[in-house]
């Protein structure tokens, strides 16, 4: 199977689910892959357009962007108009210029917390990046180095605090999971419909972030 062809395909056979959009979400831990998985879903469906948590965030609502999320994004997608946001800039500390996020067949949400219970509702699919906590941050940790170290100790507590009231992976769709060929995409704790399949990305292990 050619990289993520066939699970690109089948989303956009999905029903819409927020206006005219198939909104897709992609959660879970930090540093799980969840970016690099996103970018090259995107691709496969043709360069879906996608929407970072981690420009909704920002340093002092690390989780308290829903309303926003809800005003900016979701509110005008289901009119069928373009939604416009101001991005967060991590090293600036302040939002920029505002940015574009067209309406498109299949539109994708990615980061920590895309599945959260106040966005379930608009969702066609949720999935989940199935890789622990632990591991999780870890590799997180080694990619943004020790000058991010007191940055992470608060996140994690602040993640841990998130999914404990607001877990995304027990109504996950589908659980993705990282392997040399590319992912395997497994029936997720809300719908065992989907079957297993391995979903190849070349010949050659990539590090996802």
């Amino acid at each position: 199977m050619d990289d993520l062809t066939e699970a690109a395909a089948a989303l956009r056979a999905l029903p819409p689910s927020c206006g005219p959009v198939r909104l897709i979400a992609v959660d879970g831990h930090a540093g799980s892959g969840k970016s690099t998985f996103a970018a090259r879903l995107a691709a496969a469906l043709g360069g879906a357009p996608v929407l970072r948590i981690d420009d909704m965030a920002s340093h002092a609502e690390l989780f308290a962007w829903t309303e926003r999320l809800a005003r900016r994004i979701v509110e005008p997608l289901s009119r069928g108009a373009t939604a416009r946001y101001e991005a967060y800039d991590w090293t600036l500390r302040r939002f920029t210029e505002p940015r574009a996020l067209p309406v498109a067949p299949v539109v994708l949400i990615e980061g920590v917390g895309a599945g959260r219970r106040a966005l379930r509702p608009y969702l066609a699919r949720l999935l989940w990046m199935d890789r622990g906590a632990e591991e999780s941050w870890e590799r997180g940790r080694r990619r943004d180095g020790p000058g991010l170290s007191g940055f992470w100790d608060g996140w994690t507590t602040a993640e841990t605090r998130h999914f404990s009231a607001d877990p995304s992976r027990p109504f996950a769709d589908a659980l993705i999971r990282e392997v040399r060929e590319g992912y395997v995409m497994l029936p997720g704790p809300r719908s065992g419909a989907l079957q297993d399949q391995i979903i190849t990305d070349g010949d050659q292990f990539r590090p996802p972030y």
